[in-house]
């Protein structure tokens, strides 16, 4: 099922053709804490610089990037702007220190339950609504459900439908870092779009291999997060991440021939992960997170960077 009219999939409908959706993990906290000022900047400068698609998640320190994606949002026209937001974890209080759980920092005193029951996911979405300060989303996804695939297609999955076909969420689908899952669920169920994270980029291509052609012969909408594979593809440099840990020497090693090879064509490397994630026609829109009005504004001006024939076919070598 292609995503109804007028909610979307980010990038499309009424909001234009814009590819980038705001990705809403970083001011969260993820990995250093970020101040409610900083994030209000970032996502001020997100909205100058045409974004009009913001995706969040109760994962997100804890419920912090909803709160502070619903505070700017707030007072602007509802018909201007897409929330997705996801479902499987619920937030309870916390008993210890939650500084740097799950590599998010700065963030209030909460705790993650999964929970992918009808009930979990009801409580789950009314939850968010409070956060984002919203009385519906565009998009409702089942959040990394890898090791719960029965409840998220027995329960999860049924819970969504039913909101989807009494209007109270526009679309639903799932997402998560891995592209066998995601298949598994999309060929099990009516999922509207998917959010796949790191599984199309110019490291790992997995998705391409059964996730997409199956979207594209459902007509299943494709949201590609992680296109920098948590910022190797951005910047090389000693210590880099990639899949959110420490990269392993091999994939920094080619990483950094990736980087040398655009530099000789004085493109950044991060322009080329990010226009190459966009070239697959499954792709609907890339996810991109950021911390700062510099980033973000660095990530749209990607989109605009000259990139030659010989240096895609360099990086289709590499």
């Amino acid at each position: 099922m292609a995503l109804p009219p007028g909610t979307g999939p980010p990038g499309s409908g009424p909001l234009g053709s814009f590819p980038l959706v705001f990705g809403g993990g970083s001011i969260g906290g993820l990995y250093a804490p970020v101040s409610d000022d900083e994030a209000a900047q970032t996502l001020e400068a997100a909205w100058d610089a045409g974004v009009r698609a913001f995706d969040t998640a109760p994962h997100y320190g804890v419920g912090l990037s909803e709160r502070r994606i619903g505070d700017f949002l707030a007072g602007r026209p509802r018909a201007e702007f897409t929330v997705s937001t996801k479902v499987g974890r619920l937030l309870v209080p916390a008993t210890g220190s939650v500084d740097g759980a799950e590599e998010f920092y700065g963030t209030p005193a909460l705790s993650r339950v999964r929970d992918y029951s009808r009930d979990g996911v009801l409580a789950s979405l009314e939850a968010s609504l409070r956060r984002l300060r919203l009385d519906r989303v565009d998009i409702a996804l089942i959040h990394d459900p890898e090791d719960f695939m029965s409840a998220a297609r027995d329960d999860a999955y049924p819970a969504l439908a039913d909101l989807r076909s009494q209007g109270l969420v526009g679309a639903i689908g799932a997402g998560m870092n891995s592209a066998a899952p995601l298949t598994w669920l999309a060929e099990r169920c009516d999922l509207d779009c998917v959010l796949v994270a790191g599984r199309y980029t110019l490291l790992d291509r997995s998705a391409a291999d059964c996730l997409f052609p199956l979207c594209r012969q459902r007509g299943i909408a494709v949201l590609a997060g992680g296109v920098f594979n948590s910022g190797i593809l951005a910047d090389p440099r000693d210590g880099a991440r990639y899949d959110y840990a420490p990269a392993p020497a091999a994939v920094a090693a080619r990483a950094r021939r990736m980087r040398d090879a655009c530099a000789r064509y004085g493109v950044p490397l991060a322009a080329a992960a990010l226009q190459f994630t966009l070239r697959d026609p499954a792709v609907t829109a890339a996810v991109v997170g950021a911390r700062t009005p510099a980033e973000i504004r660095g990530d749209v001006s990607y989109l605009s960077a000259q990139i030659p024939p010989a240096l895609w076919a360099e990086l289709e070598n590499l």
